[in-house]
Order: structure tokens, then C-alpha cells, then sequence
């Protein structure tokens, strides 16, 4: 027997939703979109109904109304259902969706078949299993585009908090010579591993290990990537930026997402300190990407 919690997903909770849930070590959850309406999203949890009764629930939900803060928003208000012996870890299938994305990207769940419409995309075949999605959270999305309009065929490429996996899969479809990625959550690690496969690749085309930058730096094994990808919060590429000399080569760049519009100022002003050249290259809704390079 389970409880499923249905509540409204804005586009700006849903990473920080997510990264909190898996903190708590509630791994049966799945964001619901369609892809005509991306914006549009509903968060999925199951709980075991025998652990959890009314007033651990509402303090689960007491505990993630904190993740709306930062933003000036307010939790919006879930629903619990009772659902007898539903099977979640089927159930959430059901959500996902052919998801094309930019002018040739199709995000795939590894269980559907491309349809027909969208024969001419590179596919990524993704199984975002209950901890990590396929690519809509919209600072994926800016990345995805990103690299769709300046290839990074020939780079080597380095992803740090490669989480799904998807950028690093992206780029080498896109002509990358090799990615290198790390990610400090083990489950992020696992499902990159697993979508490696997937997508028929092997681990000299995509190198993947639990750790931050001086992972990616043995990975790199002395060699210096010609493209960084880093989609996490401001604070923590804020936190990294000096290890970013360490990564890039003399002519390389780096994509930066996972920030605020409003928190791009904060973030230029501490890379500009640091050597980079700054431009935020792409917006989505409240959301953006810098494309930083050596001055």
C-alpha cells in the first residue's frame, strides 16, 4: 500500500525539489511534463503507507517548503492519494515522453520507440529511473542548445556534476573526441554509467567517476579538456571557479548553467576576478548559461 503525492512543479523548484528528496533518501519520485508544455510539471512521490502517517507527511512537506525561498515563491499545495499496491517503480514510466529539444536533440526513454516525426534527431536514449530526469529542467535544456550551436567535434570534454549523464551523451553526438565526467553523488554516477550503455558507448568515450574537480583532474590524466560543462547551483560553481584553470585548456571554454538571471552579475564579477571572460549567452524564463573563456 502507498501514498502518491501530486503537487504542481514551477520549472525554478524542480532541481532543488529533487536534490532535496534524494538528500532524504526518497528515491521513488518522478517529475511529470509534457513535452509541448515544459513549463507545465507535476511532482510524483510514493512512500510506503505503513511508514509514513499523517504527521510525518506533513513534515516532509514542512521540510521542502524551505527549497521555494531562494526564489520568492511558496510551495504549492500536494495531494496525497491512497493507492493499493501500485507499482512505482512502473508507474512513473508512464510520465515520460519523446522530448525533442532544440533544433535536432530528441531525449528518449530507453523503452519507447523514436517516433516517426522525429526520425531526422540525434536520439539520447535516457532511463531517468527515479532519481534523475531526461533533460527538461530548463538549465539542460540552455546547455543542450548551447552545444548544438557551436559542436564540440574533435574536444575533449570534461562534465562536472554530469548527474543523468545527458550533456556528456550529447556532446558525443554531437563529434566529441572523448568526455570525462564526475559527479559527487553515487546514484548520478550509476545512471550515467547505465545511459553510457544505453546509448552504445563505452567508458574511453566516457570516463565517469564519483568525486568534483580532482576527480575530473585524474580523469584528465594530465591533459586539459578544450570544453568544460558545468550545469549546478551559483553557490557551487561559484565555490569551484578557481579549480576551472586547472580543466580547460588555453583555448577552451566552458558552459556554465544551473544559475539565475539575477545571479549572473554575482558569478561575472568573481570569474572576471579569476582571469575569464564573461558573456551570459542564453535565458530561459528566470534561468541562464555563461559562456566563460581566458582573457
Amino acid at each position: 500500500m502507498w501514498w502518491r503525492l501530486t503537487m504542481g512543479c514551477l520549472p525554478e523548484l524542480e532541481e532543488s525539489l529533487v536534490w532535496k528528496l534524494n538528500d532524504l533518501g526518497l528515491h521513488r519520485h518522478a517529475v511529470q511534463h509534457s513535452p509541448e508544455t515544459p513549463d507545465c510539471k507535476q511532482l510524483l512521490l510514493w512512500l510506503p503507507k505503513s511508514e509514513w502517517p499523517d504527521a510525518e507527511r506533513r513534515q516532509l512537506l514542512a521540510s521542502l517548503a524551505p527549497m521555494a525561498q531562494p526564489f520568492g515563491l511558496t510551495l504549492p499545495e500536494g495531494r496525497w492519494d491512497d493507492v493499493a499496491d501500485e507499482d512505482w517503480s512502473l508507474s512513473w514510466k508512464q510520465h515520460w515522453q519523446p522530448d525533442p529539444v532544440g533544433n535536432g536533440f530528441l531525449i528518449l526513454p530507453a523503452w519507447l520507440e523514436v517516433p516517426v516525426e522525429h526520425a531526422d534527431r540525434l536520439v539520447i536514449r535516457m532511463d531517468p529511473g527515479s532519481a534523475f530526469g531526461t533533460g527538461s529542467h530548463p538549465t539542460t535544456r540552455l546547455c543542450l542548445e548551447a552545444l548544438e550551436m557551436s559542436p564540440p567535434e574533435g574536444s575533449l570534454v570534461a562534465d562536472l556534476g554530469c548527474g543523468s549523464g545527458v550533456l556528456g551523451l550529447a556532446a558525443l553526438g554531437l563529434g566529441a573526441q572523448a568526455v570525462v565526467a564526475a559527479d559527487t553523488d553515487s546514484l548520478a554516477v550509476r545512471a550515467t554509467t547505465d545511459n553510457r550503455s544505453l546509448n552504445q558507448h563505452d567508458e574511453a568515450q566516457l570516463a565517469v567517476a564519483l568525486g568534483s574537480v580532482e576527480t575530473l583532474q585524474g580523469l584528465l590524466a594530465g591533459r586539459r579538456a578544450d570544453l568544460l560543462l558545468c550545469n549546478i547551483l551559483a553557490p557551487v560553481i561559484e565555490a569551484l571557479a578557481p579549480s576551472f584553470e586547472s580543466l580547460l585548456a588555453k583555448e577552451g571554454r566552458a558552459l556554465l548553467s544551473g544559475l539565475l538571471v539575477d545571479q549572473a552579475p554575482r558569478l561575472k564579477q568573481v570569474l572576471g576576478e579569476l582571469g575569464w571572460t564573461v558573456t551570459l549567452s542564453a535565458e530561459q524564463g528566470r534561468w541562464g548559461l555563461l559562456e566563460i573563456r581566458r582573457a
